[in-house]
Formats: C-alpha cells, structure tokens, sequence
C-alpha cells in the first residue's frame, strides 16, 4: 500500500509517502501566501494520483480536497514521533507559529497536551525574525552560537525583542551571544510551558528547529530530561499522517 502524509504547517509545508510501512520519498517546502499552492505542488511531486490513500494535517489540512482523511496535528505529529523513537513518552514539538507538548502512555497513545497558538513568542517564527536583525541566515545558527555566552534576553514579544535586540547591538554585546541569549530565552520558555504537565520518560523534540543541535542541548537543560531528535524530526506530523 502506497500512502502519503501532507502537513501543511504554517511556515512549511511537508509531504511523506509511505510504502509497506517504509518511507520511500519526503518533501518540504515553504508555505506560500497561497498554502493551498504549496500542497498543489508537494502532492504533484509526490504522485499523489499514484497513492492509494492520502492524509493530511496542519493548519492547511482543509485545503486538500482530495485528501481521503484529515486529522489534528496533535495525533499526527504524536504518531510521526513514536515512529521515528518508539521509546518515548513525550513529544516536544516548536513550529513556525505555535508549540506543542504531547504526553505519550506506553502504548505511545495521547493521554494529555499543551498547545499554545496564540503568541509568535518561543516560536520558529520568532527565532527566525530574531536572527534576520542580526543579519544571520538561520541555517548558520549552530556555528554562530557555538562557544557563546548567552545575553539576557528579557523580553520575548517579537516586537520588543526586535527593539532590544538593536539596543544591545548599539551596546557592543556581540551578536552570537545575542543569537545564544535568544536560544535559551526560547527554550526556557518552551520548558515552563511543557512542565506544566506530569513529564516522565525521553522527550522526542520535532519541528523545524528540532534540527539545530544547540537547540535541542538547550531544551534538554531546561527540561533536566533526555531529548532525542531525529534527522526526520520535522517531517513528524507527515510521517504520522501517512501512517494514519
């Protein structure tokens, strides 16, 4: 059986096909003005006329019509998770513009979650507008915080932040401790929030800044608990949906 998993998330979009219980292709791209285009063009891609079945998840899974199923983020990305580690019962998960902590049973079946998508604050989003002031792509950010001292970092409003930022550039304070001070400012953030649940066990961390080690170092010393990644992390809610 030949499956596809769409998750059209609120900065990128991400396609998985599935066949016989195996990933056979995978693709992202940035979600548009026009989400329903970005889904046009992973599904084209994909060969989704080739699928015996298609899911989809995210914020933008009503946009595809053709989709035989459609189902929440919060099944789809904890499903993805416990694929790619089934060792864990906690699934920390920092997207474009929301964050979610999944609480997992042995079964790997949802028993309890957070979301907060209400606030840019802790967010891919944030980070990603926090490293364009310092004029840093933020696929450098690992190099560019490495050996850092992070800057406090006091507000987290985008906008204030943004204001603050300039002001301790103005003060000298060296951009890659900036860039760290907003790293630990996020993860510790994401960590009260996930703690206000019963954690235990490892925590899977997905989303797209799950594949930054730095954050993922960050989050595990916030959290005083093992996190795992995966190289796939990201493509969570797809994998999860084409499960489905």
């Amino acid at each position: 059986m030949r499956s596809i998993g769409i998750d059209s998330g609120s900065t990128t979009t991400k396609g998985v096909v599935m066949k016989d219980g195996k990933i056979t292709d995978y693709l992202l791209l940035p979600t548009s003005a026009k989400p329903a285009e970005s889904i046009r063009k992973i599904t084209q891609s994909l060969h989704a006329e080739r699928a015996d079945r298609i899911v989809a998840t995210g914020y933008g899974r009503k946009l595809l019509t053709e989709a035989d199923k459609k189902v929440t983020e919060i099944t789809c990305h904890a499903k993805g998770a416990v694929w790619l580690n089934p060792d864990i019962r906690v699934v920390v998960d920092i997207g474009g513009q929301d964050c979610k902590a999944i609480l997992l049973d042995e079964r790997g079946q949802v028993t309890d979650f957070l979301m907060n998508d209400k606030c840019a604050a802790g967010t891919g989003r944030f980070i990603e507008m926090m490293m364009r002031t310092l004029e840093v792509p933020l696929e450098e950010v690992d190099a560019f915080a490495a050996g850092r001292e992070p800057a406090s970092i006091s507000s987290m409003c985008t906008v204030f932040a943004e204001s603050e930022i300039v002001s301790l550039l103005a003060k000298g304070v060296e951009p890659g401790d900036i860039s760290l001070g907003m790293i630990h400012a996020i993860c510790r953030r994401t960590a009260y929030f996930a703690r206000k649940m019963k954690l235990q066990g490892e925590v899977f961390f997905s989303g797209g800044l799950a594949r930054f080690e730095v954050f993922r170092a960050t989050l595990e010393h916030y959290l005083e608990m093992p996190v795992r990644t995966h190289e796939l992390a990201q493509y969570a809610g797809a994998i999860g949906a084409a499960l489905m």
